[in-house]
């Protein structure tokens, strides 16, 4: 195993974890695919001397113990974890319930965290490894109608960039990719739950939003199967990138960021610089 790198994967059942599964295997590396449905994984993956099919719910702290614990005996360490597993709950913040939220945030926020948390003492022990998680465009500008979606990739990418500074000592890198729209199961019935409407007030905006969504499965401009070939390409440039902008809308979303970030800083340079404790006079009072 001491040429290969040991992958391993999260939602590698469907969608775009299948397509970086496969990639890391014609690679030459090792791959360890999880995901909630074994069989699933194993048809949609396909067979490989090198690769390890292991059940994982990211939203299980048990279940990502035995996983990276069945990676470790089968392959004695991991180099790349890949937080790809997923979901999206959409629609207007007032009509997505407390528990669609909590779900949201549970599979793609605290599940990467609990894979993580599971890996990290094998690269610990290693002084190696490298943490790629899969973000969005909508970790970098918040949407109409995806505030649940946004807030649990913010969130990611908040943890992943204080990460970071915590694991260089330790050899560990870590990679947020922003991808853009790639044309994956994502939008699909099967993975894609909408709020249900419920207040008037919302009621023709959602309706125009439900359109536009629908309408967009399955037209995504971004090929999944070049997306996993780049990630092989990231994890072998020395250091790799703290941040990966994938897709050319996902790349104008940043360039536009950048310019609205900066837009608001000029506007309130003065206001901002002059916040701070004014100096006391001398024998003044304290």
């Amino acid at each position: 195993m001491s040429e290969k790198k040991v992958w391993f994967i999260t939602g590698a059942g469907r969608g775009m974890g299948v397509d970086i599964a496969k990639a890391a295997l014609a690679a030459g590396n090792a791959v360890v695919a999880t995901g909630r449905n074994t069989a699933a994984v194993a048809d949609a993956v396909g067979e490989a001397d090198d690769l390890l099919v292991v059940k994982l719910d990211v939203t299980s702290r048990a279940d990502a113990e035995a996983a990276v614990q069945a990676a470790a005996e089968r392959f004695g360490r991991i180099d790349v974890l890949v937080n790809n597993a997923g979901n999206f709950y959409a629609g207007y913040f007032e009509e997505l319930t407390p528990e669609q939220i909590e779900r949201q945030l549970a599979t793609s926020l605290l599940g990467p965290m609990n894979v993580t948390r599971a890996v990290l003492p094998v690269m610990r022990k290693q002084r190696s490894g490298q943490i790629i998680s899969i973000s969005s465009g909508a970790g970098l500008v918040g949407f109409e109608f995806c505030s649940a979606y946004a807030a649990s990739k913010f969130g990611l990418e908040g943890w992943m960039e204080s990460l970071q500074a915590e694991l260089v000592p330790f050899g560990i890198t870590t990679t947020i990719v922003n991808r853009g729209f790639f044309r994956t199961e994502l939008l699909t019935k099967e993975s894609v739950t909408y709020a249900e409407p419920s207040l008037e007030d919302y009621a023709d905006r959602t309706a125009e939003q439900l359109r536009w969504w629908e309408a967009q499965s399955g037209q995504q401009p971004g090929d999944p199967a070049k997306l996993g070939r780049a990630l092989v390409a990231i994890t072998g440039e020395e250091p790799p990138p703290h941040r990966s902008i994938a897709g050319a809308d996902a790349r104008g979303l940043a360039e536009q960021k950048v310019a609205d970030l900066q837009a608001q800083i000029e506007a309130y340079r003065d206001l901002s610089t002059s916040l701070a404790l004014d100096e006391l006079e001398p024998g003044s009072a304290r």
